[in-house]
């Protein structure tokens, strides 16, 4: 059966119940009694099964069988939590990301079988005594379907009511010499999604045969309208044998048993609506069943998927998707409604204008830009989610730095609720995690130096997040070393990045800011934690091509502030509309600090570059003309007009032909063709239709 339409929404709910496993696994290490904890992850771990086992992936499923399995006796009180039983499981949480990732790339989990940590599944259950997990033990209430399975006289496939043309299906195939079998299939009680298990079964079947009666019939099967168990009439070349272990197959089946049939036995009725033949629907899941884990809903695809043309499954699309507030997409519905409103007005209000002053006109043209303006805001908010999904990997990941580097660390996180754009969100992961990084094995000294410096123990590391106007801040601090400025000018040197001149001259915040540059790192030695020159530079250019930009404070044996500011969003933005060259051109409103008319006459040179002295502040300039090669057409030959921008600490002002004013935009992408340009971020389609370039003032200073 082809899976693959499913692949974007199980990779979704999969990164879900992996991260929730993360987070309560940590708490469980926290505090190993807390049953509502151990509920949770065998919950989540479950899921995981069901849908690893629907989509197909078996090393999957076993994994996060055996893992259930542990997580039914911790929940039993047959074992408790020791520190080896955590750390085993968070190798399984990342062998089971390393098949999600597999899958991402591949639409396959690939073909490591984790042996290793299933043997250590099953010693944690062996070493209590128990059946190892690898075995597959039934657990208590399979028992029952399993004694049928050896003697039983039970001959549900008898007590059917058949209709005419099944019966003569039935002995055309007993003619030919094939074999007519009766099944009785048991669904485990505590499967939540009955129908989805009984289509894999009959998908399995069918496999090895002919399908030819279900009871209940296909449309009770996929809206689940059985107990616990379901009756199958097979036409088979195959054994018995090979058809219930093909049904067995299937995860949470307790067990199915058979017969050869005779077919003589049957009861005819012309009436029947029990049976049904096969060609009229194969069993389905509804869609409704799993309305969180939508993979469990995959038999959904179809009455009868195996007939579809098979389609090759290619890499999926993921992270697409944003769960939104009800509330939200009730407002978003509002706005429509008021701009459909707004639009029969001014229809109405044309056909009786004679002129272009109708007042009425005027009026609605007003409330027009207003509920577009609203309409715009509401499917912003519709794209915001909050940053928790990326940070809530961190504690994790901390809690493995702590191990590795033998530091004891605290973590403290505030702000998760922050929201961002989702595209945003989806990118900050990586520039977080490498601060991260840095402040625990950089930043964090050994517990020697920090006890001769009076400090607790246990490093401190935060990370912080909150909005600020139309930007939103995440802090990464730490109570370390913080930077040894000396040591970064000396590596300056050494890496041949400054002269020793330049680095005599250089201020603390310059020498700070060499860090960033590619493959500069003052560690003494590399480590799987940090130390090959990989990091801070990758954090730069990450964010800046989010419009962001990246900041630090350090103070000597004290800390480390890195403070990271973006955009709410990278969508629509308020924007400076300027001319250079004759052309148009829009600057972001939130890198300007002023506007400036500038006589010719007070521009000065300074090492060979021209610069102003703007109330005490020399600011050098940047002629966009000359960046973009064009020829500049100012309006008055004696001044200058100046954007001042300003990024961190440093600003600089840029020279334009003519200003036109402020104006709200929406970016669009230019592609991967014109990517390279990196002082353009995009473009925009203005209001008579022409186009203008976005100026990325952050790369031209």
């Amino acid at each position: 059966m082809d899976v693959s339409q499913y692949l974007e929404i199980f990779l979704d709910e999969t990164n879900e119940h992996l991260q929730n496993l993360n987070t309560q696994i940590l708490d469980l290490e926290q505090d190993p009694e807390n049953s509502d904890t151990v509920n949770e992850i065998f919950r989540a771990a479950h899921s995981l099964k069901g849908m690893a086992g629907t989509m197909g992936y078996k090393r999957m499923q076993n994994l996060t069988h055996d893992m259930e399995n542990v997580f039914s006796e911790v929940r039993n009180g047959n074992i408790k939590v020791q520190p080896e039983m955590i750390d085993v499981l968070f190798q399984c949480l990342d062998a089971l990301q390393e098949y999600t990732d597999n899958i991402k790339n591949t639409a396959d989990e690939g073909t490591n079988e984790n042996e290793p940590l299933i043997r250590q599944l099953n010693d944690i259950l062996n070493n209590k005594g128990m059946t190892p997990a690898g075995s597959a033990p039934a657990p208590a209430a399979e028992a029952p379907a399993e004694e049928k399975a050896e003697g039983s006289s039970e001959t549900p496939w008898y007590d059917i009511a058949y209709d005419e043309s099944q019966i003569s299906i039935l002995s055309e195939g007993v003619k030919q010499g094939r074999k007519v079998y009766g099944i009785k299939v048991s669904v485990d009680p505590s499967c939540v999604l009955k129908a989805a298990r009984a289509f894999l079964v009959v998908k399995a079947i069918e496999e090895k045969g002919d399908l030819i009666v279900s009871n209940p019939n296909s449309q009770d099967l996929e809206d689940e309208k059985f107990e616990s168990d379901f009756t199958l009439i097979v036409i088979s070349d195959e054994s018995l044998e090979n058809l219930i272990a093909a049904a067995e197959s299937v995860s949470e089946i307790s067990g199915a048993v058979g017969e050869e049939m005779d077919v003589a036995k049957l009861h005819p009725t012309e009436d029947s609506v029990e049976a049904e033949a096969p060609e009229e629907a194969a069993p389905a899941a509804p869609a409704q069943e799993a309305p969180k884990a939508v993979p469990a809903a995959t038999p959904a695809a179809g009455a009868a998927p195996a007939k579809a043309p098979e389609k090759k499954a290619g890499k999926p699309v993921v992270n697409r998707t944003v769960r939104v507030d009800i509330e939200k997409l009730d407002s978003l519905m509002n706005l429509v409604s008021e701009l459909i409103t707004a639009k029969n007005s001014l229809v109405s209000a044309a056909s009786t204008t004679s002129d272009g002053n109708n007042q009425t006109f005027n009026e609605q043209i007003e409330y027009l830009e207003s509920v577009t303006s609203n309409l715009h805001e509401s499917v912003m908010k519709v794209r915001m989610v909050p940053i928790e999904s990326t940070v809530n990997k961190f504690p994790r990941m901390i809690r493995d730095l702590q191990k590795s580097l033998g530091k004891k660390l605290d973590f403290y996180m505030t702000g998760e609720e922050t929201e961002l754009d989702r595209t945003v969100v989806d990118e900050i992961g990586d520039p977080i995690m490498h601060l991260l990084r840095n402040s625990a094995d950089h930043g964090i000294e050994s517990a020697e130096i920090r006890a001769q410096r009076g400090k607790p123990e246990a490093g401190s590391i935060y990370l912080d997040a909150y909005q600020d106007g139309n930007n939103v801040i995440i802090e990464v601090r730490d109570d370390g070393n913080g930077i040894d400025i000396e040591a970064v000018r000396a590596k300056g040197i050494e890496r041949g990045v400054v002269t020793p001149e330049q680095a005599a001259s250089m201020s603390d915040k310059e020498v700070i800011n060499l860090l960033f540059n590619a493959g500069f790192s003052t560690a003494k030695k590399v480590t799987d934690v940090s130390g090959r020159g990989v990091g801070l530079d990758v954090v730069k250019s990450k964010i800046e091509s989010l419009s962001g930009e990246v900041d630090v404070k350090s103070q000597l044996g004290v800390g480390s502030t890195w403070t990271i500011r973006l955009p709410l969003t990278l969508a629509i933005i308020q924007a400076l509309m300027v001319v250079v060259g004759g052309e148009k051109y829009a600057i972001s409103l939130g890198s300007i600090q002023t506007i400036e008319t500038i006589e010719k006459s007070d521009i000065k040179l300074v090492q060979n570059e021209e610069v102003i002295n703007l109330r005490g502040t020399v600011i050098p300039l940047i002629r966009l003309n000359e960046v973009i090669e064009t020829e500049s057409h100012p309006i008055d030959d004696n001044s200058l007009i100046v954007v001042i921008v300003k990024k961190g600490d440093k600003m600089a002002g840029l020279v334009i032909d003519e200003l036109i004013g402020q104006q709200e935009i929406v970016i669009k992408p230019l592609g991967k063709y014109v990517k390279q340009v990196k002082f353009i971020t995009g473009a925009t389609i203005l209001g008579d239709g022409e186009v203008a370039l976005i100026f990325d003032a952050n790369t031209l200073l």
